[in-house]
């Protein structure tokens, strides 16, 4: 499978995640091995783009869980979940456009 397949793939397993969570840790399971083969290519950018909507999503969501109980944790919830939107979206477009991610994304 090509390179720019499995950047693909990363950003079909995490919008899936959507409905199968558990296929956000596959995308970073496939990332952290995958990680050699688009090393110094363009596609290097997308993969660290991806690893931190991983992260980042995952510690908003602990957060917005943790804080439920007092109430701003359903709203800090529906901004992950909008930035994790935003994040694939863009990331999968510009691939499309076979762009680089943002240097400092």
């Amino acid at each position: 499978m090509s390179a720019k397949k499995i950047v693909t793939l990363v950003y079909a397993l995490q919008a899936v995640s959507f409905f199968l969570g558990f296929t956000f840790f596959i995308s970073l399971i496939i990332i952290y091995v995958k990680d050699n083969d688009v090393k110094g290519s363009w596609l290097e950018s997308h993969f660290k783009w991806q690893k931190r909507t991983f992260w980042f999503g995952l510690l908003w969501t602990i957060i917005g869980l943790a804080s439920l109980l007092i109430v701003i944790g359903y709203f800090i919830l529906l901004l992950n979940t909008v930035w994790i939107i935003y994040r694939i979206t863009k990331g999968w477009l510009r691939l499309n456009e076979g762009k680089e991610m943002y240097v400092n994304s």
